[in-house]
């Protein structure tokens, strides 16, 4: 079934359990979300990125009304989130397309600017009824400004979400984007001072390169959702290159597209048992 995001949150951030969001590339992606969460009784965010809208054309429509049927039809509570989102007009179709959430990403931006452009999407995420998530520091990976030594300080995070008033926050604790190796270290002691200095649930974005005994730990001492997006790709990649190995002839792409939403299902199904409590009746 279709959930809110702030639902899902507000239940794992209460219970100290995290949640775990997996961003979306093709129809397996979503259907692989999906038929994992049904197979463990967990909820799960699925999150369309600003560069996924940006592989199909442009347009988040078609990505989000294949969410969103999934969704609908599975007996598992999966909610619709989009993620990194820098451009205000994509900002502006979060609801339209079915979403709940919306993480706005102007952390390329001066500080000042950070704050003055989070603090009017956050305003106008309100009026719709939209839960917001935001970034203050960088995250490794994402460009030459993001560099993987960055890490957020508890005070400045603190004074971002009062002045922003936004709902989530993410903030750089050692992991970074893109990895494909699980070899990231994560800051533990920050997490749990940025957990009490800051009201609001705490975001891990690049968990792709954490170990899961290290997430476990990570929700531990405070964090509640968990952004995984590459551990999936690897997962698909890997797959159809064994499907197109073993058999080089095969041209049906159902014949490799099949063993590769197993993979991302199985990877998905192991992410969710480890990070997330079963889902509430």
């Amino acid at each position: 079934m279709l959930c809110r995001t702030a639902d899902l949150i507000a239940e794992a951030h209460a219970s100290g359990s995290g949640i775990a969001a997996f961003n979306v590339i093709t129809l397996e992606h979503v259907q692989a979300v999906a038929d994992a969460a049904q197979r463990t009784g967990r909820p799960a965010i699925v999150q369309i990125s600003q560069n996924a809208v940006r592989h199909y054309g442009g347009d988040v429509m078609p990505l989000a009304a294949a969410t969103t049927a999934a969704a609908t039809s599975s007996g598992a509570r999966l909610a619709m989130h989009l993620d990194h989102v820098e451009d205000v007009e994509l900002l502006h179709r979060t609801a339209e397309c079915g979403a709940s959430s919306v993480m706005y990403d102007a952390s390329r931006l001066p500080d000042e600017k950070n704050t003055a452009a989070t603090r009017a999407a956050a305003r106008w995420a309100h009026d719709h009824g939209l839960f917001i998530e935001a970034e203050l520091g960088e995250i490794g990976g994402k460009g030459s400004a993001h560099l993987p030594g960055v890490r957020t300080d508890p005070k400045d995070a603190a004074r971002f979400v009062a002045e922003t008033g936004v709902d989530a926050l993410a903030i750089a604790v050692g992991s970074s984007h893109a990895m494909v190796t699980r070899s990231a270290a994560l800051d533990l002691d920050l997490i749990s001072r940025l957990r009490d200095e800051v009201p609001v649930p705490l975001v891990l974005h690049g968990s792709s390169g954490v170990p899961h005994p290290t997430l476990r730990s990570a929700v531990e001492h405070g964090m509640t959702k968990i952004n995984i997006g590459t551990l999936l790709n690897v997962a698909f990649t890997r797959a159809v290159r064994r499907a197109l190995a073993e058999a080089p002839e095969l041209v049906d792409p159902r014949r490799y597209l099949t063993p590769a939403l197993s993979a991302m299902t199985d990877t998905i199904a192991d992410c969710l048992t480890t990070l997330t409590a079963p889902s509430s009746p």
